[in-house]
This record gives structure tokens, sequence and C-alpha cells, in this order.
């Protein structure tokens, strides 16, 4: 097995030599931030030492039938991405990671994901670039699909090494790295809430806001007056959120889960289904306040339960924004790739996910916004009254095209209705890739509707 090397450091001078598959798995979930449960990462190394380089995730698919067609996208997306940003890699790292779900035993999973790996392995050989080790991580064990000694890689497969007690773990710990638990974890955080008497409470709120609110967003000045109404409800359940102590994700979440009544998280989710509302709300990134944000996105992503489920892509598309302006790149991945499950047409979350694929800095999108909130009244504390004055200088009304999501199993006014764009396909980053696929119950994207002042075009 060759010799790996990673810059563990912030400096980049500090490496960690990971010397077998073992050293290998260990390392998986420092590279992602995360435990990644049920997925496939591709991992790209350059040069003789095998630096790391681009990192891609994306769940299994459950069909067999689409292995083919995907370990070919991954491959070309890995490679490609890579060229782009730090040449064409010299080989690749796979990883499959799922546990037994019938209690058969890793050795099951690992045999029924073979041919997964195969064909993995053969795409990334049609494109030059072989694959180094590919390993299966299964129910606390590893198994090596390219090596065939069983003295090194018997059949029953090799325990992981115990959390914190290897070489990898120790560097991680110095360097200030945290592994924030498995992905299952991290998406729970934003998924909608499941106990039922709590979705039936949520969804009747949003219900009784819907009539209310959606004809006035179809309305100029009343749209500049819920725009306000939401950002100054949004100020003030983030002032709320900000002052309770800091705790552990779940007790923290309940608590937030406490201080936002339905009423109010029905209110906020349909105001940021409009366009300029939600860009105006992306300005809460940074500093202090970011924190109480992105607590407050979550916090309104669990509540778009029910028929409200594509709601959510707004909320999580903004917990990502701030996730991303932060530096917390686990937690932008996962987020992004849930808006987009939610509604892959969604193109906020489309134009930040391939920044971040893409390796841009943040900073050039946080220095607009800046711009943006010092030229435009009632994006900080001091939100404008509805029905103010624009500035001396500025249109009254800005035509922005912009989208309204209806209510579900509801009747729309106007406007016409379109179709989503295809979802795009998985990108490579050093993070994980999302699904090119919706996830189960997904309302239909033709009940969307687009409105648009002045034509038929639209943008998000």
């Amino acid at each position: 097995m060759n010799k790996h090397h990673e810059s563990t450091g912030p400096s980049g001078e500090q490496q960690v030599t990971l010397r077998g598959p073992a050293d290998l798995a260990d390392a998986l979930p420092y590279l992602m931030g995360f435990y990644p449960n049920d997925s496939v990462v591709m991992v790209a190394l350059h040069g003789g030492r095998g630096r790391f380089g681009g990192r891609l995730r994306l769940g299994i698919p459950q069909a067999s039938g689409e292995w083919g067609p995907v370990a070919g996208q991954l491959a070309e997306s890995l490679i490609s991405g890579s060229e782009r940003r730090e040449g064409r890699p010299d080989a690749i790292l796979l990883f499959l990671c799922q546990d037994s779900s019938d209690g058969s035993g890793g050795r099951s999973t690992m045999e029924r994901l073979r041919p997964f790996a195969q064909l993995l392995r053969t795409a990334c050989g049609a494109l030059d670039v072989p694959v180094l080790e590919a390993l299966c991580i299964s129910d606390g064990r590893y198994w090596s699909y390219c090596c065939p000694d069983p003295r090194c890689c018997p059949d029953e497969g090799n325990p992981l090494a115990l959390p914190g007690t290897t070489v990898m773990a120790a560097a991680a710990t110095y360097a200030g790295v945290h592994v924030r638990g498995t992905l299952r974890d991290m998406e729970d955080r934003l998924r909608p809430w499941r106990v039922p008497a709590a979705v039936a409470a949520q969804e009747r709120a949003l219900d009784r806001a819907g009539p209310v609110l959606l004809p006035k967003l179809l309305d100029g000045q009343a749209r500049r007056e819920v725009a306000a109404e939401t950002l100054r409800l949004a100020r003030t359940l983030m002032d709320r959120i900000g002052k309770t102590r800091p705790a552990p994700p779940a007790p923290a979440d309940a608590e937030d889960d406490r201080l936002v009544g339905a009423d109010e998280a029905a209110a906020l989710i349909l105001g940021l289904q409009d366009r300029d509302t939600r860009d105006r709300a992306a300005v809460w990134m940074e500093g202090p306040e970011a924190q109480s944000a992105l607590r407050l996105w979550r916090t309104l992503a669990r509540r778009c339960v029910g028929a409200y489920g594509e709601h959510a892509a707004a909320p999580l598309t903004l917990a990502g924004w701030v996730s991303w302006s932060t530096g917390d790149e686990p937690g932008v991945r996962v987020a992004l790739s849930l808006a987009l499950r939610a509604d892959p047409g969604y193109t906020f979350a489309q134009l930040l996910h391939r920044a971040c694929n893409e390796g841009l800095d943040p900073e050039a999108l946080r220095r607009c916004l800046r711009e943006a909130a010092s030229e435009e009244p009632g994006v900080d504390a001091t939100v404008s009254e509805p029905g103010a004055a624009p500035a001396p200088g500025r249109p009254a009304a800005p035509p922005h095209v912009r989208t309204v999501r209806p209510l579900p199993g509801r009747g729309q006014r106007g406007g016409r209705a379109l179709r989503h764009p295809p979802a795009e396909r998985a990108r490579t980053d050093r993070g994980a890739a999302r699904p090119r696929t919706a996830s189960a119950g997904r309302r239909p994207s033709s009940g969307t509707r687009r409105y648009d002042r002045r034509a038929g075009r639209t943008r998000r």
C-alpha cells in the first residue's frame, strides 16, 4: 500500500502519513468532517506522495440498476472537477460506507456492494485514473476490494480502530478538526418534524397563514409590507434565540423549537418564499448574529412539514449560506444537499452548491450583501416601516423577478406554470455531492408557479 500524506494544520506544514487500509478507514471521518453513513466517497490523490485533493460524496443508490450510470457520473465529476482546480489526479481512493440494515452483518453488505465498487473502479480506469484502494466500511469493520491477501485482509474483515486512538485522531485534535457525528445526525437537525401532533399543529398554522400572505406577495406595495414584517419577525426571533445558553445539538434544537411558535414559523416560512426577502435575510451571515440566524433557519426547516416540504428550500439554503460564510464546510454540504432534495430547481441553492464545488471564496458574496445592506434599509435591526417611502434617488419598487410558492393543493392566481430545470449532476468537491433524484413524496414541480410582472422569464 502506498503512503499518503495529508496536511491537517492550517499552515500546511503538519503532515500525517497514512500507511494502509486501516489508517485510510480511520481518516475518512476527519477528511469529511462527519461519518458518511450510507455513502460512496471518492478522494482524489495527487503526486507521488498521494496528497489528498478533491472529495466527492453521494448517497449509495438503493436500486442496483442505477449503479452503472452513477459510477460513470461520479468518476467524471471527480476527475474533471479536480482538473479545474488542482490538476488531473494521479489516483483515487474509494470508500463504500453502509451498515447492514437487517442484522446480516458487514460481510454481506460488502459482498452486496462489490459490483458497485467494481463499476466505480472500471469507470475511473476508463478515464485513465486508477483506483489505488477501495474499502467497504460496515458494522464497525472494513474490507478491501483491492487486496486479495487473506493475511492482511481476511474474509471477516478488520475492526476499525477505537475513536480517538490513532495518529490521525491526534493530529486532527491538535489542528482543531472535529468530527460532527454521522451524516444522518446532521441531516436530522434539518429534517421536518415527525411527531404527529406537532406536525398537525404546524401544518394548520401554515394553512391559516397561506391565504393571508400569498395574495400580498403578488402585489407590489403589499409585498414590501410583508417583507418588512418578515424581516422584523426574523430579527425578533434571532434575538430571542440568541439569549439562550449554549447547549449540545439536541437540547439546543429542542429549545429553539420551543421558542418559535407555530404561527411565527408559518409567517416566516411563507415570507421567505419571496426571493427579495430571502436575499435580504441572507445578510445575517457573520459575527454574533450568524449563529442566531443559523439556528433560526434550522428551526424553520424543521417546520416545513407535510405538504409544505418543498418550502424548506429557502431556510435550508439560508442555513447552507451561513454555514459556508462562517467556515462550516460539512454543514454547508448537508444543508444544500437537503435544499436541493426539497426543490432540485432552486437556483440559489444550485449557485451556492456550484460555488462551493469550485472552491470559491464566500467573501465575494459577503461583500455584495454588505453593499446591498448599506443601500437598502430594513435588513439589520432597524427594519423599515411598512409603506415607508424609498430612499432619495432610489426607485419606489425595483422590478425584480421573484418566485412565489403556492399553497399545496390550492388554486393559484396569475403567472405561468414552468417546469423545474433538470437537477444538476453530482460534482466534485472537498465535501459532498448531492444526489440527482428528489426525495420520495415530493410534490410535483408543476404545482409551483413563478410570477414576473414584466415578462415570462423567471429566475431565482
